[in-house]
């Protein structure tokens, strides 16, 4: 049993896999517990912290209702990593530096986007139907957002804790690991039904500690319309990162010798809704900075940009609605981190990355998040480390 604290103030508990969480946290956490239609418990992952309406390292179940807000605005966001025949010793300071510099020019990082002549269409051929469909039913997104932009956003990384590594796994095996999610349009999706819910809890006077815990109703246009569009943010999503996968390798085989990835890959979500059975019913789960371990389910769960990684296999845990952490969890905020630290302490806690070291990811310095050794030992209840991965090289947007 993992479980460190339990909260019982609301309309169900919460339980939380870990000691170190704030007031503020546990505050937002029985906010949630407290809304009506959450199912069973809350689940706490052992990196929870502060988050916008909903906390960040928080599994909900839901009854006949969705709130936006808790799937947030970077919808699908998630990791992708495979392993390579690669091996530590192909891997000299001079040919990183020179993968680092190509995967610089071939993948856009930041606001960044693919030229038109070299977005990926064929890929993205088969989103184009299901996006016209959601701006015909909502054409206030079609008039916020280029419809034509999310093209030349597959296969981009987007900027602040998104990034693209090189890592070594315990036996010196190369593997590409990389995070980002459904980038502008995903964007729009989500800050057009919360808008939508807020509006709605207004409407109906709703009375909401937060009123970004405000939701759509199961049944209802804006739910069905909601279901729609964010199940086609997630699959964008999943395809950004396949697409970046494969820039990646490609800009890999220019500098490094001949190599192959091998199926050991994994591809998965931690900002999501999806439809599951848990406590004897159907539910709604969102997971806000969490992933799915179901049993013998493959997972991956970054440090920060200066410490381990780790390839995980789930346990199936009922508890924790069969989910663990996405990461670390940030201990401090990107202003405090860029308060408290300076450019040498980034480039002293990088040391032996080859990344960038200058102020503008200060705000990123490994100091800023949680212990990544001690989540993992906060929830050996829910995974088991399959592989465990140090980077050697580390793009950020």
């Amino acid at each position: 049993m993992s479980i460190k604290q339990e909260i019982t103030t609301g309309h169900v508990p919460v339980k939380i896999w870990t000691e170190d969480i704030d007031e503020a946290s546990r505050q937002q956490l029985a906010n949630i517990a407290g809304l009506p239609f959450v199912h069973h418990h809350v689940a706490a992952m052992p990196d929870v912290h502060l988050g916008i309406g909903a906390t960040v390292g928080s599994v909900i179940a839901t009854r006949q209702a969705i709130v936006p807000a808790a799937v947030g605005v970077d919808i699908g966001c998630g990791m992708a990593a495979v392993r390579t025949t690669l091996t530590a010793e192909d891997l000299d300071g001079k040919r990183l530096d020179n993968v680092f510099r190509q995967i610089g020019r071939d993948v856009p990082v930041g606001r960044d986007q693919h030229r038109a002549d070299r977005a990926p269409a064929e890929a993205a051929a088969s989103f184009g139907p299901g996006l016209r469909a959601i701006l015909e039913k909502h054409p206030k997104l079609e008039s916020r957002k280029d419809p034509n932009g999310w093209v030349c956003q597959l296969g981009s990384l987007g900027g602040g804790n998104h990034f693209i590594e090189i890592c070594l796994d315990e036996a010196g095996r190369v593997w590409v690991m990389l995070h980002s999610g459904s980038r502008g349009v995903g964007n729009r999706i989500g800050t057009y039904f919360i808008e939508r819910a807020r509006e709605k809890a207004l409407r109906m006077d709703r009375q909401l500690p937060d009123l970004d815990l405000a939701w759509l109703d199961e049944g209802s246009p804006d739910f069905e319309d909601y279901v729609e569009a964010v199940g086609w943010a997630q699959d964008y999503a999943r395809m950004n990162r396949e697409v970046m996968l494969g820039l990646v390798l490609a800009a890999m085989r220019r500098h490094l010798r001949p190599f192959q990835a091998v199926a050991e890959a994994v591809n998965c979500h931690h900002n999501y809704v999806s439809r599951e059975h848990h406590y004897e019913a159907d539910v709604w789960v969102t997971r806000k900075g969490a992933i799915r371990a179901g049993r013998g389910q493959l997972g991956i769960i970054p440090g920060s940009m200066g410490a381990k990684s780790y390839i995980v296999r789930g346990k199936g845990n009922p508890e924790s609605f069969e989910s663990c952490s996405h990461g670390a969890g940030r201990r401090m905020s990107r202003t405090q981190a860029q308060k408290q630290y300076s450019t040498s302490d980034l480039v002293q806690q990088t040391e032996g990355v080859v990344c960038r070291k200058d102020v503008g990811v200060v705000d990123e310095i490994p100091a800023a998040y949680k212990d990544i050794d001690q989540v993992m030992a906060n929830q050996t209840d829910l995974v088991e480390v399959v592989h465990t991965l140090k980077q050697v090289m580390c793009v950020k947007g």
